[in-house]
C-alpha cells in the first residue's frame, strides 16, 4: 500500500516539476520521500503546463511562493527568460532543469549535466573517453556539457544536423552530424537524450547494428525502464545506464541546492521503483 503523505499546513514549502505534456512522471514520489527522510515540511507536486503559458507559470510561482521547481521537456531553454538570475553553468549549457527562490528571487541552475554523469561514472570514468550524444535539446546541452567537464571528447549526433552543429559550437564539443554517423568513429560512451523510446519499448533511436561495442551505452529515457535501446545494447556486449539513475541523480541535486542537506539517494531509488506505472 502506497504511504500517506502528511497534511499540508500554512507553513508547508511546495515545489513541483513544470512539464509538458505531464502524462506519468516519478519526480514528486521520488522528492517527497526525500523531504520525509530528511524531516523536510516540503510537498512536491506535478504541473502540466503548456509552452503558452510558461510565463504565466513562472508568476504564478512567484505570486504562491513555491521554493522550487523541476523544468522538464519542453521550458529547458525557454524558462531563461522569465528568470531574474541563471547561475554562470546553466548560462553556459544553455539550459535550466532548476528554478529555486533565493529571497524574493528566482534562480536558474542546471543539475541534468550532474545527473547524468554521476550515472555514467557508475559504469566508468570518463576523462579521455570518446562520447557520442544523440539529440540536441536541452537535456543533450546539459549532458555534453558535462562530458566535457569530465574530460570527454564529444560529438553531437541528431536528426537536424544544423541544430547538432550549432550545440556542439557553443559548448566547445569536438563535432556533429547526423545520426546515421554512428558508428564512423570510436565510441566508448553513447548516450540518447531523444525521446524515441519514451513510453514505447520497440522504438530505438539506433538500430542495433551500428551500436559501438564495449561501449557504455545510457538512455536518458527512464519510461519503460529498459527500453530497447538498452537491450539491444546489451545483447552487443555493452555495459548499460537507465534513465532512472540520471533522474534520482540529478534529483538529489536539486535537494542539495535549496536545502544544503545531502539527500538519501537509497530511499529516492525505492521511491522511484515504487512509482512506477
Amino acid at each position: 500500500m502506497a504511504r500517506s503523505l502528511p497534511p499540508i499546513s500554512p507553513s508547508t514549502a511546495l515545489c513541483g516539476v513544470i512539464l509538458h505534456p505531464a502524462g506519468h512522471t516519478r519526480s514528486p514520489a521520488m522528492h517527497n520521500a526525500a523531504f520525509a527522510a530528511l524531516g523536510i515540511d516540503a510537498r512536491y507536486l506535478a504541473f502540466d503546463v503548456a509552452p503558452a503559458a510558461l510565463g504565466d507559470a513562472i508568476a504564478g510561482a512567484r505570486a504562491l511562493g513555491i521554493r522550487q521547481l523541476a523544468v522538464s521537456i519542453p521550458h529547458k531553454v525557454a524558462v531563461l527568460e522569465h528568470l531574474d538570475a541563471v547561475e554562470e553553468t546553466a548560462r553556459r549549457i544553455g539550459a535550466v532543469n532548476t528554478v529555486t527562490r533565493e529571497g524574493e528571487r528566482l534562480v536558474g541552475a542546471n543539475t541534468d549535466w550532474v545527473g547524468a554523469v554521476r550515472a555514467l561514472e557508475r559504469e566508468r570514468p570518463l576523462a579521455g573517453a570518446h562520447a557520442v550524444v544523440l539529440g540536441a535539446g536541452g537535456t543533450a546541452r546539459a549532458v555534453a556539457f558535462g562530458l566535457g567537464e569530465r574530460g570527454a571528447r564529444v560529438r553531437v549526433l541528431n536528426r537536424t544536423v544544423a541544430k547538432a552543429e550549432r550545440l556542439a559550437r557553443e559548448l566547445g564539443a569536438d563535432g556533429a552530424g547526423g545520426l546515421g554517423e554512428l558508428g564512423e568513429r570510436p565510441c566508448d560512451v553513447l548516450v540518447n537524450t531523444t525521446r524515441v523510446g519514451l513510453g514505447d519499448d520497440e522504438e530505438s533511436p539506433v538500430p542495433a547494428e551500428a551500436l559501438p561495442k564495449g561501449a557504455v551505452v545510457m538512455d536518458a529515457v527512464y519510461e519503460p525502464q529498459e527500453t530497447r535501446l538498452l537491450r539491444d545494447a546489451a545483447a552487443a556486449g555493452c555495459a548499460t545506464v537507465g534513465g532512472k539513475w540520471m533522474l534520482v541523480e540529478q534529483a538529489a541535486e536539486q535537494i542539495r541546492l535549496w536545502t544544503g542537506q545531502e539527500p538519501p539517494l537509497d530511499v529516492m531509488a525505492r521511491a522511484f521503483d515504487g512509482a512506477g506505472g
